[in-house]
């Protein structure tokens, strides 16, 4: 007397896809979460602007602040989006627009990616440009697998 499970390859298939649309959704958020943190650091004017918006000043005018501001906003609400595409998190009320915004997303990271890779900053260049790359991948691979 025992139990018995049988697991055939399409359930498991869609194990292992789930598994990975985690890992890509917690990937993703967190690369996006350090961007954000970058943001609220510009927002309150410490002095990494080279990391951000072209690279032109060190510290940030007031209304390039305010967008900085504004902007970490939408990035959360990204990271809630991912999180609920990729099953880490359940909100009812993002549930029915997480993949499409996440294909949304990854689509503008994608776009920021190659605005980063002309920047005249060497900062932003080296360091914004592989986040906003792996952050759009993984967008798009949770958009495809959730």
């Amino acid at each position: 007397m025992g139990l018995y499970v049988e697991i055939n390859q399409e359930c498991l298939v869609k194990i292992m896809i789930g598994r990975d649309t985690m890992i890509t959704a917690w990937i993703g958020s967190i690369s996006f979460l350090a961007i954000a943190i970058l943001y609220v650091l510009l927002a309150l004017g410490l002095p990494y602007g080279e990391f951000a918006m072209g690279g032109k000043y060190k510290i940030l005018p007031k209304q390039m602040r305010v967008a900085c501001a504004i902007s970490v906003l939408i990035q959360l609400a990204a990271i809630l989006f991912i999180l609920q595409a990729g099953d880490v998190i359940s909100i009812d009320l993002i549930a029915p627009i997480a993949i499409g915004a996440c294909y949304f997303f990854a689509f503008y990271l994608f776009l920021n990616t190659i605005m980063n890779l002309f920047s005249k900053s060497k900062k932003e260049k080296l360091v914004m440009t592989p986040l906003s790359f792996i952050t759009a991948i993984c967008f798009l691979i949770t958009a495809l697998n959730g």
